[in-house]
């Protein structure tokens, strides 16, 4: 078959999931010490890759690696083209144990929680300025886009009982099992 006749075939859908990032950083033991301390990633292994250093970090041990944080990045780089880097955790009591550790860390800035209906999120920016999320899922399905304001500093039931009243009266409102 000719590559002309294989462009006009429907090409078959392969799914695929999310695996790793690598980050190009310019002061690595800084960045190393941050994911590693402060969010808890494990170094599974470090070296060299066409003459830049590399360490790769994991929170999964089935899997090598899912941050790779690589020594390059020029320090005067006006523009960070990641949106953001999003983590998952299991609760809103994780999310807060994650919030209490970042809020005194030198070198955070820009934090901000958020409700967006369907998660809780918590917006931060690392040392080299690259925007991270840690969020965890709610029971909710809103409408989205969606940004309330999220106090982290309120227990944990307070926080799901205010969603819960502000999700109830917000358009496309239903249990995430019937989205």
């Amino acid at each position: 078959m000719s590559a002309a006749a294989s462009r006009n075939e429907p090409a078959r859908r392969v799914p695929l999931s999310m695996s790793h990032i690598g980050l190009y950083v310019h002061d690595l033991p800084t960045m190393e010490d941050f994911y590693t301390r402060v969010l808890g990633f494990t170094v599974t292994d470090r070296g060299k890759v066409r003459g830049a250093d590399i360490v790769f970090t994991s929170w999964d041990p089935k899997d090598h690696h899912q941050v790779a944080l690589v020594s390059g990045r020029p320090k005067d780089l006006g523009f960070n083209h990641i949106n953001q880097i999003s983590f998952r955790v299991a609760t809103v009591e994780d999310l807060q144990a994650i919030w209490r550790r970042l809020k005194n860390e030198p070198g955070v800035t820009d934090m901000r929680p958020m409700d967006h209906g369907n998660a809780w999120s918590l917006y931060f920016r690392d040392p080299e300025g690259n925007r991270l999320e840690v969020f965890c899922d709610t029971q909710w399905y809103i409408e989205q886009p969606c940004i309330e304001d999220l106090d982290l500093s309120q227990p944990a039931e307070q926080i799901r009982a205010k969603s819960d009243a502000f999700c109830r009266a917000a358009p496309g409102f239903r249990p995430i099992a019937d989205y």
